[in-house]
């Protein structure tokens, strides 16, 4: 400020002939606060500058944080939405397993039919349908064959027998009925059962590899016999 005091005086001295005599102080006074308003203006220039910078950075901000979050409302994560899931749908009755009334190879299993041919010693009140005794029968011995057979071979036939003594069978499977005691596994490779009736032993063979044969078919043609 005193630099601007000296150029003042400075052009006072060269003022013109008939002017008043320049008011220096006054003049210093107005110099003075002419520059504080200047300076005044320029600090609140400043701060609007701020403040408006500030306010278009808040604003940019606020409009992309609402675009994410329209963005994340109307597509959601990118993941595929899960369909309704529909009513589960009902299993199949599951049927029953058993070998007692079924083959368990999906075969036809043997009926069991009235007997209507006596035998001999060897009496059963059923037999498979379709089977008949070959002749001559033995007193303790009965084939059963098909009529359509064409072989002596016993192996494709059911073959039943009497004996004192009871045989010895491999993957036995015992069970009791109708107060008797059921054995039920393989002799040579065939499926056979046996049953104690009186003081003998009924053994009966069936056909080698048969699957028409459950077990409770053989536990009933077994419990139909009687020897005597």
């Amino acid at each position: 400020m005193d630099e601007v005091k000296r150029l003042l005086e400075g052009f006072a001295d060269r003022a013109a002939d008939g002017l008043p005599d320049a008011d220096i102080d006054a003049d210093v006074t107005r110099g003075r606060r002419a520059l504080r308003r200047i300076k005044r203006r320029r600090r609140v220039t400043g701060v609007l500058c701020v403040a408006a910078a500030s306010a278009l950075v808040l604003a940019i901000g606020n409009q992309v944080k609402w675009w994410g979050n329209t963005t994340e409302v109307a597509g959601g994560t990118g993941e595929p939405e899960t369909a309704a899931s529909a009513s589960p749908s009902k299993a199949p009755p599951a049927k029953p397993q058993t070998t007692e009334t079924l083959s368990m190879f999906g075969a036809s299993v043997v009926e069991l039919v009235a007997n209507q041919q006596p035998w001999s010693t060897i009496n059963c009140n059923l037999t498979p349908k379709g089977w008949t005794a070959e002749t001559p029968i033995a007193a303790n011995h009965v084939v059963l064959s098909q009529p359509t057979m064409r072989t002596a071979d016993t192996a494709a036939k059911v073959v039943l027998q009497a004996a004192p003594q009871a045989r010895s069978l491999s993957a036995v499977r015992v069970t009791q009925g109708s107060g008797k005691t059921f054995h039920i596994g393989t002799l040579d490779g065939r499926l056979t059962g046996q049953v104690k009736l009186a003081d003998q032993w009924l053994l009966v063979e069936l056909p080698t590899g048969t699957v028409e044969w459950p077990d409770d078919v053989l536990r009933r043609f077994l419990n139909s016999c009687t020897v005597g």
